[in-house]
């Protein structure tokens, strides 16, 4: 087997031998075939290779053993003691590139079992007058790739397997140019057109172009198509050129939805008809930005039943339907749907029937549901848009936040995916605590800061030595941010009870919040006391731009909520174009107002919002 690593194995044993085969035909490469003992694996205990290296007759062959009991060492997990075996024979290592390379390799295989993956990656340097075997070379990119993974750096990761694919038989390399491929496709446009414009190497630099014309074009799958025929004709040779990957040939196939009837389901009437009436104008919005005579756009009340108000967009003829927004709703309509008709069989008797199903965006999601290929979920999750600040924080280098959450259910749910989302990160759980309103939050407040303990010790020592003594209370310098789940009425006492309890003697850490806790209204005197704060909301909202200030105008007493589900109409009636492209290419993102959206394969849409700060009372983008 392969040098063994905590990944997803790309070379298989008989692509190994396959290798090792072809350097046997290669009489300028070292191979472990020619040499007097094989590298490639170490399948014994570390002691029996120790002793045949104690009694061996030559300095190389106490090299191979000694590198091979390293081997072990790392297989079993035991760094120190492969780093002890390395360390023994680096002065004495023969000059032959073969175990100088061999020994790198092992060296870096320790460092990353204590995760010390930028020294393992300095580590990991190959001179390139090397002459080494391919077995080596496979091991080196892989290896590499593996490194740059763990340091969250795609573009390098996506060169290294771009090389490793060189070294492998054609039929091998289809895996291996789809995991390129999906290295690649998260990143952004602008990313990948400046990483393809500064590389040397015309295959990986031809893999960033292709990355890039799906992601910009995905959009127009007729473009798609023009654009793909000229990349393959500027690089026939190209591997994706030769077959393109996976994920693009499936989208190149998928045929966009172009619906002429879209029907609306939404509780026109009741006690939700106030927040579904922000819905329906946003979606009008949308269509009239852009009307189209060729598509109709029929609006039904759920308010009598979902499944009731889907029987009548079919009834009249929809091809598309958006829609209901209560999670209830969702659920009844993930039930089948039947009406009674009458049938030739039946003696004219009424009998059920199926109600056909046409493709569907729901605006709200569940929890548990089977994916249906025609079926998307759209919704502005609170858990969401928690588990999209872990992701934020960890990209900032926060290492040990502290979340600071109101405690009711709302709350209770987006800390919970915060801290599901940071432990998938980090591997650690965040530390939460939970207020309630008044008093009680300052409390909560000091004592998750350490300072009610602080204040404790100083009363102690007072009472021991009198009260003549000053002190100042400590708060606590473990935690290097803090991510604050509040409402906008909690916020302007939630803060300065933060700022004023982070002692002298600590840096104040940044400050995280939710859309939900943006104060309504433009007091100038309140905002300035949220200076430094980062807070996440839609990107319609960060700027003010024309079109903000229409709906001001139109609808003076919204707030941001209901501006919010303003936009995530318009978005809705955006992506029915767009939803079979997106779903069908992993990775690509469509900016829209509410964030940027992407679909992943059981139909949800993603969603990750802008980030901004207060500064002097305004917001600004970060």
């Amino acid at each position: 087997m392969l040098k063994r690593l905590n990944t997803t194995k790309f070379i298989s044993i008989a692509v190994l031998a396959t290798i090792l085969t072809a350097c046997g035909s290669t009489p300028s490469q070292i191979t472990p075939m020619d040499s007097q003992l094989s590298l490639v694996t170490a399948s014994l205990q570390p002691a029996e290779y120790l002793a045949k290296a104690s009694r061996a007759d030559s300095t190389e062959m106490q090299n191979r053993y000694a590198l091979l009991a390293a081997h072990a060492f790392i297989n079993q997990g035991d760094g120190n003691a492969a780093n002890k075996t390395l360390a023994s024979i680096k002065s004495n290592l023969v000059p032959k590139a073969e175990l100088l390379a061999e020994h790198k390799y092992l060296t870096a295989r320790a460092l990353e079992l204590t995760s010390t993956y930028d020294a393992a990656l300095r580590e990991l340097n190959y001179p390139a007058e090397w002459q080494l075997a391919d077995w080596q070379m496979v091991a080196y990119y892989q290896f590499k790739a593996r490194l740059y993974q763990l340091t969250k750096q795609p573009i390098e990761q996506a060169r290294q397997l771009s090389l490793l694919s060189t070294l492998l038989p054609m039929a091998q390399t289809y895996e291996v140019n789809d995991s390129i491929w999906r290295t690649l496709q998260p990143l952004n446009e602008q990313t990948l057109l400046s990483a393809s414009q500064n590389s040397a190497d015309p295959i990986f630099s031809g893999w960033l172009q292709l990355a890039y014309i799906a992601k910009h074009y995905a959009i127009n799958p007729n473009e798609l198509v023009q654009h793909l025929g000229n990349w393959q004709h500027t690089n026939p040779a190209h591997p994706a050129s030769i077959k393109l990957p996976t994920d693009l040939e499936k989208a190149l196939t998928t045929k966009p939805y172009n619906p002429h009837n879209i029907a609306v389901l939404l509780p026109l009437t009741g006690p939700v008809a106030r927040i579904a009436s922000t819905i329906k104008h946003g979606i009008m919005s949308r269509y009239l930005a852009n009307p189209d005579d060729n598509v109709s756009i029929n609006f039904y009340d759920t308010a009598k039943g979902a499944q009731l108000a889907y029987q009548q967009a079919i009834a009249g003829g929809a091809e598309f339907i958006i829609g209901p927004l209560l999670q209830s709703e969702v659920e009844k309509l993930q039930q089948p749907i039947t009406t009674a008709v009458v049938t030739p069989d039946s003696n004219n008797a009424q009998a059920p029937a199926l109600i056909k199903r046409v493709p569907q965006l729901f605006l709200n999601h569940l929890d548990d549901f089977t994916p249906d290929h025609d079926q998307f979920y759209f919704a502005l999750s609170p858990a969401h848009e928690a588990s999209d600040a872990a992701e934020k924080l960890f990209s900032d280098g926060i290492t040990t936040p502290l979340v600071l959450a109101s405690n009711n259910s709302v709350s209770h749910r987006m800390a919970d995916s915060f801290s599901k989302a940071w432990e998938k990160l980090t591997q650690q759980a965040a530390e939460i605590h939970y207020y309630d309103p008044g008093n009680k939050m300052k409390v909560t407040v000091q004592k998750s800061l350490g300072v009610i303990d602080s204040k404790e010790r100083i009363a102690r020592v007072k009472s021991l030595l009198g009260n003549q003594i000053q002190a100042d209370f400590r708060s606590r310098r473990d935690i290097d941010a803090i991510y604050m789940i509040a409402g906008n009425k909690d916020l302007p006492l939630l803060k300065p009870f933060i700022d004023v309890n982070f002692s002298v003697f600590a840096e104040p850490v940044p400050l995280y919040t939710t859309s939900r806790s943006r104060v309504e209204g433009n007091s100038r005197e309140v905002l300035q006391e949220l200076d430094n704060l980062i807070i996440s909301d839609i990107p319609w909202l960060i700027n003010s731009n024309s079109e903000t200030q229409v709906v001001q105008q139109l609808w003076p007493t919204w707030n941001y909520g209901q501006k919010r589900l303003y936009i995530m109409g318009y978005d809705a009636l955006e992506l029915v174009g767009k939803l079979a492209q997106m779903r069908a290419l992993p990775g690509y993102q469509f900016s829209g107002r509410s964030g940027i959206l992407s679909v992943t394969s059981d139909g949800t849409v993603n969603r990750k919002l802008s980030w901004s700060s207060y500064h002097r009372g305004s917001l600004r983008p970060q």
